[in-house]
């Protein structure tokens, strides 16, 4: 994105209020990288995909979506919490994207392109305040509850008068950088909601840390007025540094996503050797390339667009894009698509489609349109989180109000001591400690949890669905068997197959080269890779081998012994004609059927998912023990595969590692990928495994399960606190002193509850 262009726009660091800060985003050619069309019509709706600055919760998505309705051309707008993401359908006809990033900048927000919001600079600057700030609310609280113990331990008299005050001023003056400058988040938050006439989940928060502080200075200031005596700098200052550390976990699971949908886009070359009209080659941005330039390709370089093969052949590694776990061979004339590898030497290619319409591009809009639905349960939790917040802060006021003409310090006694009981720091820490300490032991033993809230999806799974190619297999063939032509030596000809493959980067021919290790290869005078027509050897006896397909080896089915099920082979031809035949098959996972059988044994059916032929999906499925296979589905078919499942009532988790899993993985109930997956499968999966163990999907279903028991005890707790602390306070028998440590005591439990979960998952407690 042009530096100039944004320049105005990046260094903005407050809520965009003047339009000509937006107009960025009304620049056709910087619009092109985020806007699609949805009609052929040239002035109908268009589709953007942008990036929400400034959002903490789902409460924050809630407001950008309400900042949008009823406004003029906006079709619809959907904000995913978890990835910040907007997905804005609107009509330029009736207003500029300019105008609408103004009305989401008026609420507090900022609309950002992604590919500006995801940049390094961007990220790590948030990252530093944010830790910046739990730095300073955690220093402080560690300092003010020092000097506050004494006054919970010692009898009345035992603290001399002006020792007790030096000890509130103390506190007082390390609560103001936790009040002023750490809490700055939750007042943001609150104002903004207020603007709207809303209120959000910081309201309250902020409320309680408000009256909190100006309650304890007026008692430190003056501890014989109206104000009473009692002081809670202490419970300000940890009731703060709670929920910071959980809004830095947040963060820092944010960047994680952030960072891998970063690499995902920097996947396609930044740039690429232009054919000239002298014909010389030329080094250019990707960004300036057109529909119908020429462009060489380097061996392992990415081809940019979707393109016409223009060299005699090419070895294409299209795995990432359709899941076949062979190299495909191109022809001159045939197709080539963005994202994927040439194997071979330099080829060219003539562009067709670029940008957005390849396909490498709709799959990556495929997965973001799926990535922002809204789970039924968020729905619910939306619904829900209103009125309580609404009761939550009438019922502080109403106990304030009540106790007012009885008592002035004793009314602002009880509205700080209902604020505090009623704060919601162990309830909202029941279900993120749980599922962080399980987080943490399922991290030692190898597996990445990225999205917390798929704990409990996983729990209730019914069905999982396993890709094949890299998550039942390895991303390598292997040999199973192998037969020869009668009176042959076996380890003479071993040795010849291993001279002739040991220089090819060919799948087929780092499996002979891998299962006959030990053998000492032949002495060969010259060997020879022709794309699509095998390896040429020619040995100093003067005879020519051929190794590779049958036509490659001028083979025909009758010249070769009958043949079993279908599976990948290699053929080896002498010029008396053919002399071996090796039989490849994928490599499968050694855990894979324990893992499969394990998932039966507790009532959830397994299916298979891939883009390879029947014939290969279908003998991997029989070897584990699979139960239903869907074979040659293409990212669509996936995906159509899976929301049938979901609207029969199966909850579904998506097992996969390839780019065409990406959509089916943001719409599956939750998902696993590989460690070796492509960023955009790890940018849109709920677990990471790292070490590729189909069992680890087995351990951490078991850790789910036992992460939502210990969830609902808390959950059990935090009610039954809240039920029996809230009428002591009401009423007035619960000072603020007390209610802080009811809440301190109740978050200890709820913690320690939760720490049972660090130790390593046992399956059999499932």
């Amino acid at each position: 994105m042009n530096s100039a262009v944004l320049a105005p726009f990046a260094d903005h660091r407050g809520p965009l209020t003047v339009e000509d800060d937006f107009l960025v985003l009304d620049d056709p050619v910087e619009q092109a990288d985020f806007t699609l069309p949805l009609t052929d019509d040239v002035a109908g709706v268009r589709e953007s995909v942008l990036l929400v600055q400034g959002m903490y919760c789902a409460a924050c998505a809630d407001t950008v979506e309400t900042a949008l309705q009823g406004v003029a051309g906006v079709r619809s707008a959907r904000v995913h919490a978890a990835t910040r993401r907007l997905v804005l359908q609107w009509d330029p006809s009736d207003t500029p994207l300019s105008r609408l990033a103004q009305t989401v900048g008026a609420s507090g927000y900022r609309l950002l392109p992604l590919k500006q919001a995801l940049s390094i600079s961007e990220r790590l600057a948030e990252t530093r305040k944010a830790l910046w700030r739990l730095f300073v609310a955690g220093f402080c609280m560690m300092q003010v509850m020092m000097y506050a113990w004494p006054a919970y331990v010692a009898e009345p008299g035992d603290i001399p008068a002006d020792i007790d005050q030096l000890l509130r001023w103390a506190s007082w003056v390390l609560s103001l950088p936790v009040v002023f400058f750490a809490s700055g988040p939750f007042f943001q938050s609150a104002w903004r909601d207020l603007k709207l006439g809303r209120i959000g989940m910081d309201t309250p928060v902020s409320v309680g840390i408000i009256v909190t502080f100006v309650a304890s200075s007026a008692a430190t200031f003056d501890p014989t007025g109206p104000w009473g005596d009692e002081v809670w700098f202490d419970s300000l200052t940890m009731f703060v540094f709670f929920l910071l550390g959980g809004r830095y976990l947040e963060l820092k699971a944010r960047d994680r996503t952030a960072g891998a949908l970063d690499h995902l886009m920097n996947r396609l070359p930044e740039v690429a050797e232009q054919q000239q009209a002298d014909g010389t080659f030329k080094t250019v941005s990707a960004r300036r390339l057109v529909v119908g330039d020429v462009v060489r390709v380097p061996a392992g370089q990415v081809f940019a667009g979707d393109a016409e093969l223009l060299s005699e052949s090419a070895s294409v590694d299209e795995a990432l894009l359709t899941g076949e776990s062979e190299p495909v061979t191109k022809l001159r004339g045939e197709s080539v698509v963005a994202g994927s590898f040439n194997l071979g030497g330099p080829v060219l290619v003539r562009l067709s489609v670029l940008g957005k319409q390849t396909r490498f591009g709709q799959i990556v809009s495929l997965m973001e349109k799926a990535s922002v639905d809204k789970p039924r349960l968020a729905i619910l939790a939306d619904r829900i989180a209103a009125p309580f917040l609404v009761l939550v802060m009438l019922a502080a006021a109403g106990a304030a109000l009540y106790w007012w003409p009885i008592d002035p310090s004793q009314a602002l006694s009880v509205a700080v001591a209902v604020l505090i009981v009623t704060c919601p720091c162990a309830l909202s820490l029941a279900t993120p400690s749980a599922m962080l300490s399980a987080a943490g032991a399922l991290a030692r033993g190898g597996v990445l949890v990225r999205r917390l809230q798929a704990f409990e999806s996983l729990s209730q799974v019914s069905a999982v669905v396993f890709d094949k190619t890299g998550t039942l297999t390895h991303d390598r063939l292997v040999v199973r068997d192998w037969q020869r032509r009668d009176g042959v030596e076996a380890l003479w000809v071993q040795g010849r197959i291993v001279a002739m493959a040991a220089g090819s980067l060919h799948p087929a021919s780092q499996a002979l080269v891998r299962h006959w290790a030990d053998v000492a290869p032949a002495a060969l005078e010259r060997v020879r890779e022709v794309a699509g027509q095998g390896l040429w050897a020619h040995w100093p006896t003067g005879e020519v081998w051929r190794l590779g397909s049958l036509d490659a080896c001028g083979l025909t089915a009758a010249d070769v012994p009958p043949s079993g099920e279908p599976s990948p082979r290699v053929y080896l031809a002498d010029e008396q004609g053919w002399l071996a035949t090796i039989e490849l098959a994928e490599a499968v996972r050694e855990d894979a059927a324990a893992a499969v059988g394990a998932l039966h044994a507790l009532g959830i059916a397994t299916h298979l998912l891939s883009g390879d032929r029947q014939a290969a999906a279908q003998r991997v499925a029989d070897r584990i023990g699979v139960g239903h296979v869907v074979a040659q589905a293409s990212p669509e078919d996936k995906l159509a595969h899976v929301k049938a499942l979901q609207a029969q009532g199966w909850r579904v988790a998506m097992v996969g590692d390839g780019l065409n899993d990406g959509p089916v993985l943001a719409t599956a109930d939750t998902s696993f990928a590989l460690g070796h997956a492509a960023p955009l499968a790890q940018a849109q999966s709920d677990f990471v495994i790292q070490g590729g163990s189909v069992m680890d999907v087995v351990n951490t279903l078991h850790m789910a399960r036992r992460t939502l028991r210990i969830v609902k005890q808390n959950l059990m707790w935090a009610a039954a606190y809240n039920a029996v602390c809230v009428p002591l306070a009401l009423v007035g028998w619960m000072p603020p002193w007390l209610a802080g440590v009811g809440m301190a005591g109740s978050s200890l439990w709820v913690i320690g509850n939760a720490m049972r979960l660090t130790r390593a998952p046992n399956p059999s407690k499932g």
